[in-house]
Parts: structure tokens; C-alpha cells; sequence
């Protein structure tokens, strides 16, 4: 009866020998392609048991001769494992075309897949079907695919169009960019350096700002500096993180960005900042853990406070043990409990220490 096969496929790992050799003999004599396809999310698991292989070994032998037009449930199953060895076996088989292969690392949402299917597909496209495989890629929403289609523009000699991804949201794509359009003979900082010499410019995209830092050098901060001031809050951050990048610091100009409106500029203002906590005063950031402030700001001053020291960031816990706020009570949880630990084991005896510890255990208890 087909409906017990599976357990059949269980038993082919049972621990008693004679069983095992019964299940296995009959798993052999009636796994087909359907049943493979029905069967493989089970025999997928029982592969990780100690006795699992033989039912795995079959179902890859089965799926290996199973037609065409049986492998399609594997490639579209929910489960990622069945599709990993879905595709895997379509490309062991050559059962998918470049077009396909392109628009399953577009489409897939398992890093695994997009990365087989993106290098299968560029090792198969050709001139007749690249402008289909550059347009599943290229379009894709995931960064994996799309610095697939922008490496592929420089084997089909389209290195030009690599400017239009010099300013891509993904780090991975924007180096593709700059790598193919290299290759081509092309310095793309220059076209940064012209990209981001508008401040006010409101069409400018955040990955000009980043880019620039990415393959720059110091003295192009002299252009980022400005764009913490653009109107798209995306620029700013961008702008805060390539001056992070050129490793490049002006604590009072980058302090002014911790009370932006917009949290990803708050929170690279704070990645800016940490190596250089020491000048911010501390008392000025206690105060910003105030519950009425804004949740990132919040957030960017207990990280700033940590940075200061074991002591600070101490004070800064408990401040928050009793806050209303759990993501940051909870971060203050575990500084408290570890020194309470540790305060005794090192025999620190500082009036203000022994005040903050017995403060915490207080209101943990």
C-alpha cells in the first residue's frame, strides 16, 4: 500500500538488523519518481540518523533517472532542504536553461539555492538568451543575484551599464560595479566624486555617498561632510557611515546627528562615535535615557554609555532596570546580574560601586 511506504522509509533505519534489511528491500522494489517526490521531505530528516544513508542514497538514485516534469514539485516545494536537492540534482542533470537557472536566484529566498542557480546560470548564459538572464538578475530584490548579472555585464560586453549599479543599495553590487567597469578601463571614483559634488541635489541616491568612501581616500570627506546635511534621511546615514569608512571623525559635527528624526542616521552617528565615546559627556548621555526621548536615541545612548567603561555602562543598567521599556531592560538585565557576580568575586569596595550594586540588587529583587 503506497500510504505506508513512509513508514517503510523510517524502518530502513530501525536499529534491529532484520529489519532494517526487510524495509530497505521493500523501499527498493517500490520507490518510483512519485513516491520519491512524496517521500523526500521524510527521507530528507531520516538522512541525518545514524542509519539514514541507504534511504537518501536511494532517493537520489531514483530522483537522478525521475523525468523532467517530476523534478518541478522539488524546485517549488516550501521546504528548503527539498529544494536544495531539487535544484541540486536538475544541475548535476543540465534539466535547467540559463533563463531558468537566473530566475530561480532571483526568485529563491535560500542563499543556498540563489548561489548554485546564479553561478550555474552564469557559466551557461549566452549572447541568444542574455538579455533574459541579465533581466531576471539585475532586477532581482536580493543583492546575491543581482552582483551575479553585474559580474555577467562584463563577459557579454556590457561593462557600460555597470554605472547604473555603482550607486546599488547592496555593498556586494556597488563592488561588482566598480570591478567590472575596472576591468573595462574605467576609474569609477571620479564619477562618485562628480555624483556627490551637489549637496542639495534631492535626486542624489544613498549609495553615491557610501560608494564614494568605499573606494575614495581622506580628503573625500571634504564632500560627505555636507550631505549630513541633505533632506533624504537615507543620504545622511549614508554620509555618516562613509565618513565612518574613510575613518574620518569630528566628534561635535557628528554628535549633532544623535538627535536626527530618522533612526538609521542616529544609528550610524553612534557607529561614528564609539571609538571617541570618551568626549561625550557622561551625565549629558544619562539624560538621554529618558523614556520620553524616541527608542533609537535611547538605544544609540546606552551604547555610547558602554563604551565608556564597565562602571558607566553599570550605572547606565541600572538606571534602566526599572524602565517601561523591555529591549533596553532587557540589555540592562544581564550587566546588573553579572556584576553583582563579579563586584563580590573582585573585592571592590568604592563607596559609589557598592552604592550601585546594592541599588540593582534591590530592584531585581
Amino acid at each position: 500500500r503506497p500510504e505506508l511506504l513512509a513508514l517503510v522509509a523510517v524502518r530502513c533505519a530501525d536499529w534491529a538488523e532484520p529489519v532494517r534489511a526487510r524495509a530497505r528491500e521493500q523501499l527498493s522494489a517500490e520507490l518510483d519518481a512519485a513516491a520519491a517526490v512524496r517521500l523526500a521531505p521524510l527521507i530528507l530528516r531520516l538522512g541525518g540518523r545514524r542509519r539514514g544513508g541507504f534511504a537518501l542514497g536511494l532517493l537520489r538514485d531514483v530522483l537522478r533517472r525521475a523525468p523532467r516534469e517530476r523534478m518541478s514539485p522539488l524546485l517549488a516545494s516550501g521546504d528548503r532542504a527539498v529544494r536544495r536537492l531539487g535544484y541540486g540534482l536538475a544541475l548535476e542533470r543540465g534539466l535547467l536553461s540559463a533563463v531558468e537557472l537566473a530566475r530561480a536566484a532571483a526568485r529563491d529566498d535560500d542563499t543556498v539555492v540563489r548561489a548554485r542557480c546564479a553561478d550555474a546560470a552564469l557559466a551557461a548564459v549566452t549572447r541568444d538568451d542574455a538579455p533574459q538572464v541579465l533581466d531576471a538578475l539585475l532586477g532581482a530584490r536580493n543583492p546575491l543575484a543581482r552582483s551575479a548579472g553585474v559580474t555577467a555585464l562584463r563577459r557579454l560586453d556590457q561593462a557600460d551599464r555597470a554605472v547604473d549599479f555603482l550607486t546599488d543599495r547592496a555593498a556586494l553590487v556597488r563592488a561588482c560595479a566598480r570591478y567590472v567597469l575596472r576591468q573595462h578601463g574605467t576609474d569609477p571614483l571620479p564619477w562618485y566624486r562628480t555624483r556627490c559634488a551637489d549637496p542639495a541635489d534631492p535626486a542624489l541616491p544613498p549609495g553615491a555617498a557610501i560608494g564614494l568612501a568605499e573606494c575614495g581616500r581622506r580628503a573625500d570627506a571634504a564632500l560627505l561632510w555636507p550631505l549630513l546635511d541633505h533632506p533624504a534621511p537615507g543620504v545622511r546615514a549614508r554620509a555618516a557611515a562613509g565618513l565612518r569608512a574613510l575613518d574620518v571623525t569630528d566628534v561635535q559635527r557628528m554628535r549633532r546627528l544623535l538627535d536626527d528624526p530618522a533612526p538609521g542616521v542616529v544609528r550610524e552617528a553612534t557607529l561614528a562615535l564609539l571609538p571617541s565615546a570618551d568626549a561625550l559627556p557622561v551625565r549629558w548621555l544619562l539624560r538621554r535615557l529618558d523614556p520620553a526621548r524616541p527608542p533609537w536615541e535611547r538605544l544609540s545612548a546606552w551604547r555610547l554609555l558602554g563604551a565608556h567603561g564597565e562602571d558607566v555602562r553599570l550605572r547606565a543598567a541600572v538606571a534602566l532596570l526599572g524602565d517601561p521599556g523591555e529591549p533596553l531592560r532587557a540589555r540592562a538585565l544581564p550587566v546588573v546580574r553579572g556584576a553583582l557576580r563579579w563586584g563580590a568575586v573582585r573585592g571592590r569596595s568604592e563607596p559609589a560601586f557598592a552604592e550601585l550594586l546594592a541599588r540593582g540588587r534591590a530592584l531585581l529583587e
